[in-house]
């Protein structure tokens, strides 16, 4: 008999305490956080990066205050959490039936299978300028712009979903004589709803990452128009901590979502 892999640093999924757990990931973070200050600390002639590329994290944090005031960034994340929901809901009204069908017909999927196809390898970047002129520059654009990146993302993702329901609970629903909605209103449907429901949660947290190219045009407010401004007047310190406001907004809802799941769902956490 071979020896078993010794317990240690690198044994294959071993098991990990909840301190060494906190302790590990906040690590990286304090580097990182070290780094960026020797990288920045000292007069500005004396600095290894200058403060009109990179500011210190001392100065990242005074700067909120004019943040917070002068660009108006309460109301900017309000702004941009709107577009998000909004491109959202119009994705989900056509991507939700449309995956359902798709996974419930073989001629539907047959049919829209080759434009799902052709969206998974389409650049989202590349639909600014297309949403431009069909659109114009209004909010009317940026929110479809995040509808399409939305709706490339959610139709594979609910389809797969509704496929990965076996079979045999088909069988079993017409066998007890269901009838063809029933079996996928019960059946279909019933099963894969808490896949279907993951698939939102991560397609919601995609819109934040497009959140910024959609307002690079003409957005009289949001978190992406806060950047653009930082990036091209300054502060540079405003980019850093929008980035962070980002994160923290989508980190919230992501939480919001995990918590309705195991409302509607909490047979999956057991």
């Amino acid at each position: 008999m071979s020896a078993s892999p010794s317990k240690g640093w690198f044994e294959i999924r071993g098991p990990v305490g909840r301190i060494e757990r906190i302790a590990l990931g906040i690590l990286p973070i304090v580097l990182i956080l070290g780094v960026w200050w020797l990288l920045t600390r000292g007069a500005q002639q004396d600095r290894v990066i200058s403060s009109a590329i990179l500011p210190s994290p001392v100065e990242v944090v005074k700067s909120f205050p004019s943040l917070w005031f002068q660009a108006e960034l309460s109301r900017s994340a309000v702004a941009s959490t709107w577009r998000v929901v909004q491109g959202f809901v119009v994705a989900l009204l056509v991507a939700f039936p449309l995956g359902l069908a798709m996974g419930s017909f073989t001629r539907v999927r047959s049919l829209f299978e080759p434009l799902s196809v052709f969206g998974a390898y389409l650049p989202i970047p590349a639909l600014v300028p297309l949403t431009m002129s069909l659109f114009g520059v209004d909010e009317g654009q940026k929110v479809m712009f995040l509808a399409l990146a939305f709706f490339i993302f959610l139709l594979p993702m609910i389809l797969r979903a509704v496929d990965e329901v076996d079979d045999n609970y088909l069988r079993t629903a017409y066998t007890l004589g269901a009838t063809r909605w029933e079996a996928i209103r019960h059946v279909l449907l019933g099963v894969a709803a808490p896949k279907i429901y993951q698939a939102m949660r991560l397609g919601f947290g995609i819109g934040w990452t497009y959140i910024i190219l959609a307002e690079m045009v003409a957005a009289e407010r949001g978190l992406g128009q806060i950047i653009i401004v930082a990036q091209r007047r300054g502060p540079r310190e405003h980019i850093y901590l929008v980035l962070l406001v980002i994160v923290l907004i989508a980190y919230v809802t992501d939480r919001l979502w995990v918590a309705v799941g195991r409302l509607l769902f909490p047979y999956e956490e057991v």
